[in-house]
């Protein structure tokens, strides 16, 4: 009973977080995020994290097999373990199939249905990208996740979502190639990530 006497208040709590994230003013190229409960502001990537990025999309947009929208900064709201308010993040690349038109929406938050990848490269905190982001993003069953590692210096595919994971995964060294399935179907160089 003492559970249920705590569930009203836990959730206005929660409500409480969500209004103040959303309300927030970051400074100028500033991140707000909003992960398992704790909001979450990062400064500007530093040249290295771009340039990772700059690879994936540059290759994303030019081989893959379906034609891809991309996005540096869209927020997507993904389900969050158990509670009731939903984590905010911003992956450092999201692609979804242009004929979707997802990505042209109005909304700064928008959900995860019908993305077909997100990426993520490491940084100040790369535990939450190993972790909670991976976590979120297979919850809210975006297909793949991939991930650059810049600390292990390697890449890791994460695919088929099912509950709060991904059951299945591919790590190389940077300098390998990783292989992206369908809708992707080519082979990602990680040769510039040297």
């Amino acid at each position: 009973m003492s559970a249920m006497a705590h569930e009203p208040l836990t959730q206005d709590l929660d409500h409480v977080l969500l209004e103040g994230f959303l309300a927030l003013e970051t400074p100028e190229g500033f991140r707000a995020e909003l992960i398992e409960g704790e909001i979450l502001v990062t400064p500007p990537p530093d040249g290295y994290h771009e340039h990772h990025i700059n690879v994936v999309v540059k290759q994303v947009i030019r081989m893959s097999a379906t034609d891809m929208d991309f996005s540096g900064s869209r927020g997507l709201t993904v389900p969050r373990g158990g509670l009731c308010v939903r984590n905010h993040v911003i992956p450092d690349a999201t692609f979804a199939p242009t004929e979707l038109q997802l990505l042209r929406s109005a909304e700064s938050w928008m959900p995860c249905e019908g993305m077909a990848m997100v990426a993520e490269v490491t940084s100040t905190k790369p535990d939450r990208d190993r972790t909670a982001k991976r976590h979120g993003y297979a919850r809210g069953g975006i297909p793949l996740y991939l991930l650059v590692d810049r600390e292990k210096s390697d890449v890791t595919l994460f695919s088929d979502p099912e509950a709060a994971d991904y059951r299945q995964h591919v790590t190389v060294p940077f300098g390998k190639r990783i292989d992206l399935p369908e809708p992707f179907s080519f082979g990602l160089e990680t040769n510039d990530f040297v």
